[in-house]
């Protein structure tokens, strides 16, 4: 069989039945072999798009997302999509062509090394030079992608070896000597955190993404409410217990909740799942009080304690041990501290008032949340949209909520939503950004148009990097800003229109939820612009 062809089998056999690329040169052949299988294929406008859209199909679907480009600048312009899913523990397998083997090392034409580009971005990656490794290599591939702590694998394959041919067989399963992720928690441990836990006063949980990518949303509520011990989340951890629950608390970090960022001080026991407790999520690692007993559990063993003195680490996958608490744990006295946690939260509330030319952020988004269906998937920039919408969407029943958390990258949202539409055709998907993240995927447009699948896109426009220009602010002194005004924004309605796609302005809160309504109700794609006040920032 001819390796291209090996190539198609290999996705086959791992169950891949649409794959996101931007075709060149150096995968024409896997590009031949794609057109005459069942693989459906969507082209994306660039080769980031194709990594984010493959990242958002993957959070959506619970599937390793697929996503193929061509050598050098093809491949390079993967880095930041592949980077995006490394920081954010995605499964993803990215398949790169690659200049002859021949010709590799001699700078011609197109190659760049793109194994030793994306060394710190994934969690392996191959250069393949031998054709009969193709099978092996891609059963391997997706196993590690998605086993242990997810994450995207690179296949750099090149162009003479996808013209040999080998005798095909796929393997039945999988021995990678020295990966051997641990699943369930140490007995000895567990029981020491216990223990910890019977003799806390104020305990608390906060939740990370982990949660999610274990599927352990459900085990976490039931501990929560077996044990009674109320829950923070981190940015990546939206999500991870129904914002409805009695337990919930919301949000921490340098964007947090106020009233979150208070309780996470008073509390003496804090249980961190599934978050690596990077610098934001404890703003500046200045959060907890010296004093306070941490449970750290992570599936990585490399996170726990990397960031945070931890009194009793636990590795494991979330899931389990999650099970393995509920099974011992008893109901503990947090009466008082939960009464002392909902008081906080009612003397917390702060409204903004705009003027009356603008929309308020919060109440566009709560608006949307009130409207939206129980299972929409919401996708946020990054910027201040992605703040106003993590502390203001309701995410409870079966709702879902993705970001780029890790990395920050601008110009996720869109593609992220037009993947995460493609895993899932039946569900209302959302994408909020603002105008600055906007314009850094404007031609995904055409993506989506070409799908005919439709989402809703929320843009936040006030003709600026209003975060960026929010540090400033904060950073270097009031009004001292530069370089993040838009002078020359385009138009966005004539965008949308020229893309064939619905759109509406807002500028008043008034008419934020017939603007929804329309746009729900709709078998068509919309835009909805939101002018906002160019002076507020990300926490309202």
């Amino acid at each position: 069989m001819k390796v291209s062809n090996a190539i198609i089998k290999c996705l086959e056999n791992e169950g891949i039945d649409i794959v996101f690329g931007y075709p060149g040169g150096a995968v024409v052949p896997i590009y031949e072999s794609l057109r005459n299988s069942s693989i459906k294929h969507i082209l994306v406008r660039q080769e980031q798009a194709a990594a984010h859209c493959a990242s958002g199909f993957a959070r959506a679907g619970n599937k390793t997302g697929v996503c193929i480009a061509t050598s050098g600048p093809g491949a390079t312009n993967l880095i930041t999509g592949i980077a995006t899913a490394y920081m954010d523990s995605i499964p993803l397998v990215v398949i790169t062509g690659q200049v002859n083997s021949t010709s590799i090392g001699k700078d011609v034409f197109q190659e760049a090394d793109i194994v030793g580009a994306t060394e710190p971005f994934t969690k392996h990656n191959y250069l393949v030079k031998n054709p009969k490794d193709i099978p092996r290599i891609f059963k391997e591939a997706f196993y590690i992608a998605s086993t242990g702590r997810p994450g995207p694998i690179l296949i750099d394959i090149p162009l003479d070896i996808q013209k040999e041919s080998i005798d095909f067989a796929y393997p039945k399963a999988v021995n990678i000597v020295g990966y051997k992720p641990t699943y369930v928690g140490h007995s000895g441990q567990i029981k020491r955190a216990l223990k910890k836990l019977r003799d806390s006063k104020n305990p608390l949980i906060c939740a990370g993404g982990g949660i999610l990518c274990s599927g352990a949303s459900k085990e976490l509520k039931i501990f929560s409410e077996k044990a009674k011990i109320p829950v923070v989340h981190t940015l990546m951890g939206i999500g991870a217990l129904p914002s409805d629950s009695d337990y919930y608390v919301g949000m921490v970090g340098s964007h947090g909740h106020s009233f979150s960022n208070k309780i996470v001080q008073q509390a003496d026991l804090l249980m961190i799942i599934g978050a690596r407790v990077g610098d934001r999520a404890t703003a500046g690692f200045k959060l907890m009080n010296e004093k306070i007993d941490i449970i750290h559990i992570d599936i990585d063993p490399a996170e726990v304690g990397k960031n945070i003195d931890t009194t009793i680490p636990v590795v494991g996958d979330a899931k389990n041990i999650l099970n393995q608490f509920i099974e011992k744990i008893q109901p503990l006295d947090t009466d008082d501290w939960m009464k002392r946690i909902n008081l906080l939260k009612e003397n917390s509330v702060i409204e903004y008032t705009g003027g009356d030319a603008f929309v308020n952020p919060k109440k566009a988004l709560k608006t949307l949340s009130s409207i939206a269906p129980n299972d929409t998937i919401f996708t946020a920039d990054v910027g201040q949209n992605q703040i106003w919408a993590a502390r203001n969407l309701d995410i409870n029943h079966n709702r879902k909520f993705f970001t780029s958390g890790g990395l920050g990258t601008m110009g996720y949202s869109l593609p992220a939503a037009i993947g995460a539409k493609v895993a899932k055709p039946d569900k209302s998907v959302v994408c909020i950004l603002g105008d600055g993240s906007f314009q850094m995927s404007l031609g995904e447009l055409a993506t989506l148009c070409e799908t005919r699948e439709k989402i809703i896109i929320l843009l936040f426009n006030n003709n600026r990097l209003g975060m960026v220009r929010e540090l400033q602010d904060l950073k270097v002194g009031k009004g001292k800003y530069f370089g993040v005004d838009f002078t020359a924004n385009p138009d966005f309605m004539k965008i949308a229109d020229a893309y064939g796609l619905k759109s509406l302005r807002v500028s008043s809160d008034e008419d934020l939820k017939t603007a929804f309504i329309t746009a729900l109700d709709s078998k068509n794609s919309y835009i909805i612009e939101c002018t906002i006040d160019p002076g507020i920032f990300s926490v309202l």
